[in-house]
């Protein structure tokens, strides 16, 4: 998204939005998760004054993981699938015709697919049937921990390609007459997604944060510990696009098609490919695995599953979900509905991304700063309880006046944009 919006001046745009709305959100999603101690709905239904309705937006936020999911897991699979074949040497000779040819016919493959789109479905719901503390939490630490040393690896080799100084200075240099209003919406889009805010799965995780922690030092560890691993990904790629003469705004083909040709390039590169490709994949099966669980403890809290159950019947669910998005290259390729040229994955991550998304964080801001909803008393005491980074009481006419205007004019940028 860097390269297509404008390098550095994307970036800064993007964390300012983290700054603006991803802590502020986070700190938010994870109280109603702490104090509520269930699933997003039934924390908000713990925590709604009686007769009121706020519940609903917590049903509304797990549609949203299940929409996120129903492409996520497509995706996902496309990365581990890219990991499997680099390493095997499937790129190994050939061109950039021949990278780009391999990678539609990969696309048209359906059943080739719904196999890696499968696989995605099984770890992730495999990893959370064996619990938080022995699979989500000793998965998740492993996987971070081979990633980061592996990110740090492909730092190294990437600005020290002759040639990527230019792609450096186009990265870590902004500028701002390449923004426009769909880079602006692309930004808050980005920071609500990486962050998963608003769709719940933060709040599960917060219920499980105990008290002696205060939630806005957590919120800034993990925003940071997010903003790190990406900005150092962003130091892989498009120094590696500018060194090889490619374009580093081809959006999705930036990974599997672009890069590829690069470590064809390169030396050693199929060691390198598969480095990165494992490093994308260790990335994709967080997230999957983060709202996974999101999606397992709402069933558990609210259906009295046990977590075997739970594993098998969403994890079948999910996998029937998310066919119109693995089929939507090749057997429902005939279906647009965002006019020629989309397919069911842009329908999807538009219904994600630019309308759950922000309507979960919208109602979020409203439950935490008005009477109405939890109220700021509330809020702020849950926040606050424990030792660390206090989070501030002033700041309540910001985040009940301006941060819901802010919401819904990007989000009505988004609808403007795509019709």
């Amino acid at each position: 998204m860097a390269g297509m919006y404008g390098g550095g001046a994307f970036v800064i745009v993007y964390l300012v939005f983290l700054l603006l709305l991803g802590i502020p959100l986070l700190v938010m999603e994870y109280a109603i998760g702490r104090a509520g101690r269930l699933n997003i709905a039934g924390a908000m239904r713990n925590l709604e004054k009686p007769g009121s309705r706020w519940h609903i937006f917590g049903y509304l936020a797990i549609l949203g993981s299940v929409v996120g999911l129903m492409f996520y897991t497509t995706v996902a699979g496309w990365s581990v699938a890219y990991m499997y074949y680099t390493l095997t040497g499937k790129f190994t000779g050939l061109g950039p015709e021949g990278i780009g040819a391999a990678f539609g016919a990969f696309l048209g493959n359906s059943s080739e697919i719904v196999f890696w789109m499968a696989l995605v479905v099984v770890l992730g719901f495999g990893v959370c049937s064996r619990g938080l503390h022995k699979g989500v939490e000793r998965i998740s630490k492993s996987l971070m921990v081979v990633l980061f040393f592996i990110l740090i690896a492909l730092v190294v080799r990437s600005v020290t390609l002759p040639g990527s100084m230019e792609g450096i200075i186009f990265y870590l240099r902004p500028d701002f007459s390449l923004l426009d209003w769909e880079a602006v919406n692309a930004a808050m889009g980005q920071a609500f997604f990486t962050l998963s805010i608003g769709i719940g799965s933060m709040a599960i995780f917060g219920s499980y944060i105990g008290r002696e922690k205060s939630l806005a030092g957590e919120s800034i560890n993990v925003v940071a510990i997010d903003t790190s691993v990406a900005l150092l990904a962003g130091l892989v790629i498009i120094p590696a696009a500018f060194a090889f003469g490619i374009d580093a705004g081809s959006g999705p083909g930036l990974i599997f098609v672009t890069l590829p040709n690069i470590f064809n390039q390169m030396a050693g590169g199929q060691l390198w490919g598969a480095l990165f490709f494992l490093f994308l994949s260790f990335a994709a099966m967080t997230t999957v695995i983060a709202i996974f669980e999101n999606i397992m403890a709402f069933t558990i809290d609210e259906w009295g599953w046990d977590r075997k159950k739970a594993a098998l019947i969403n994890g079948i669910g999910i996998f029937l979900l998310s066919l119109p998005c693995a089929l939507s290259f090749g057997t429902l390729s005939w279906i647009e509905p965002l006019g020629p040229g989309t397919g069911i994955l842009d329908l999807e991550d538009f219904i994600f991304t630019n309308t759950l998304l922000p309507i979960g964080a919208l109602s979020l801001v409203l439950f935490c700063a008005y009477k109405f909803g939890w109220g700021w008393d509330k809020f702020t005491e849950e926040a606050n309880a424990g030792e660390g980074i206090r989070f501030p009481r002033w700041i309540r006419p910001y985040l009940a006046y301006v941060l819901p205007l802010i919401i819904l004019l990007l989000m009505v940028e988004g609808w403007m944009a795509t019709f």
